[in-house]
């Protein structure tokens, strides 16, 4: 079963903060971790919204409407991901729980979803 941990955005991560030494050596291990469990697929980063697109389909057969980031609410917004390949939905959660604070500041959010 293929899942993604969507790291939400912070007001941190969208105003360009770097993580600190200490969360960026957290994520590395966890990143082991799933590495040395095979469960790992990829994980990345995301650049903030600043440098992003949205495209808004309107009007069904026309040509999208393009806005230039950044976007105002960073709930809405992806910092990066973890996608893993599990056997259940509760080793999905596991792992989950897992995951160091993406942000570092009590801001940190991850979303897990299956992918179809």
């Amino acid at each position: 079963m293929l899942f993604m941990l969507i790291v939400k955005a912070s007001k941190n991560s969208e105003a360009g903060k770097r993580p600190s030494k200490k969360l960026m050596e957290a994520m590395d291990k966890y990143n082991e971790e799933l590495i040395e469990a095979g469960v790992r697929v990829m994980a990345k980063g995301l650049h903030p919204s600043s440098n992003g697109l949205r495209f808004s389909f309107l009007v069904p057969g026309e040509e999208p409407v393009v806005t230039e980031g950044p976007f105002p609410e960073t709930k809405d917004i992806i910092a990066g991901f973890f996608l893993i390949e599990v056997q259940s939905r509760e080793e999905a959660i596991a792992w989950a729980k897992k995951v160091p604070d993406p942000q570092g500041f009590g801001e940190g959010q991850v979303e897990l979803r299956q992918v179809f």
